[in-house]
């Protein structure tokens, strides 16, 4: 096996949403298209990203959720600045408007 492409220390960060049905003058479907958008434009923009995958459920396949986000981070470090980042907390609010739940959890595989 070749060299690894990133330290061995690493943050997983994962994020289920459910959405209200009608919130900042839109509807759910809207509001949760809005907010993926609004994640995906992260990418590339937060420093310490390495994987983020922004998850609409999918029609005729069974969700209880809205929204999902699996991502990575480099380390403890890199996602409290993803928390921070100006860009993160322009998204944050918007979803703290449209939202009625919001699950997390965050663990560091090299501990499991």
């Amino acid at each position: 096996m070749g060299g690894a492409r990133y330290p061995a220390v690493m943050i997983k960060h994962i994020v289920a949403w459910q959405f209200a049905d009608e919130a900042e003058g839109r509807d759910k479907a809207a509001n949760v298209a809005l907010v993926a958008e609004g994640l995906r434009a992260l990418v590339g923009v937060v420093p310490g990203i390495r994987d983020f995958e922004v998850v609409v459920p999918q029609e005729g396949l069974e969700s209880t959720l809205d929204l999902l986000l699996f991502s990575s981070f480099d380390d403890a470090e890199a996602l409290q600045a993803y928390v921070v980042h100006p860009a993160h907390q322009e998204v944050a609010k918007l979803i703290a408007a449209v939202r009625r739940e919001r699950h997390c959890v965050d663990y560091d595989p090299a501990a499991l």
